[in-house]
């Protein structure tokens, strides 16, 4: 009987290599999208002579974004620290509320509406309050903007983590005489770490618009904000476009970070 044999070492070989292709290809099928759309974007200025003011050429955006690139990555830091901050505080303080609401039913009830009012504060309007209680040359309000519109999702989603603990795992907890600590240690908290990453997740990326629009309304001229108002006003539309870019990256970075933090603190979200 003849026949030609494939070696196995050779077709394993074949498919760990077409594995790496799909990763490969897999993980730069963003990048390719990014550039079809952008030079989607130059023809359509290009051909179609749209004015700068509705909208301007990647290649205009690109060259401000080339000479004003120390000033970008200036405001960048300014706005990302108060995104920081506010991101910080809002979220310590609503862990700790939740951890509250869910141990105590009274707390629950008092804090449901204050959640609530929080959810629907126009940061347009709480922006020039702060402004006139801490001062407009000082970035406390802006990051107090930002920590008011982070607390809101981390506090909803942290309470839901906290009560999807099953009753059986409690009574389990409690037949293997477990003290208190012990059942939050090992049941609680397990359980709510998904969904405290997912609220910091979402919280990230808020933080950083919350800080951008705060900045539109008064305080210090050294963020994102203030600098996309200015070149606006002064019609330099391109230049308004390089920081909306500069705001871009700084999003992506927070994103990213709460990403790598929930991978690394949930062993279940790891691939």
């Amino acid at each position: 009987m003849s026949g030609v044999v494939v070696a196995p070492g050779r077709s394993a070989g074949g498919a760990a290599a077409r594995a790496r292709w799909g990763r490969g290809l897999h993980r730069a099928a963003p990048v390719l999208l990014a550039l079809v759309l952008v030079g989607a974007w130059q023809a359509v200025v290009v051909v179609a002579e749209v004015p700068a003011y509705l909208l301007p050429s990647p290649l205009a955006i690109l060259g401000e974004l080339v000479d004003f690139l120390p000033t970008i990555a200036s405001a960048a830091l300014v706005t990302g620290t108060n995104a920081l901050v506010g991101l910080v505080l809002g979220s310590v303080v609503a862990i700790a509320a939740a951890v509250l609401a869910s141990a105590v039913r009274t707390v629950d009830a008092l804090l449901n509406p204050v959640v609530a009012g929080l959810a629907v504060v126009p940061i347009v309007a709480l922006a020039p309050v702060l402004y006139t209680m801490y001062g407009a040359s000082v970035e406390t309000g802006r990051q107090i903007v930002v920590a008011v519109a982070v607390a809101v999702p981390v506090f909803v989603t942290t309470l839901r983590g906290l009560r999807q603990v099953r009753p059986v795992h409690r009574d389990l907890m409690r037949a293997y005489a477990a003290t208190p600590r012990q059942a939050i240690r090992a049941v609680t908290i397990p359980t709510a770490l998904p969904f405290v990453f997912t609220g910091l997740r979402l919280a990230s990326s808020l933080a950083v618009i919350s800080a951008i629009v705060a900045e539109y309304f008064g305080g210090p001229r050294s963020g994102i904000g203030s600098f996309i108002t200015t070149a606006a006003a002064g019609s330099n539309y391109a230049r308004a476009w390089a920081y909306v870019l500069g705001g871009v990256v700084v999003g992506l970075l927070f994103y990213g970070a709460t990403t790598a933090l929930e991978r690394w603190g949930t062993p279940g979200a790891r691939r």
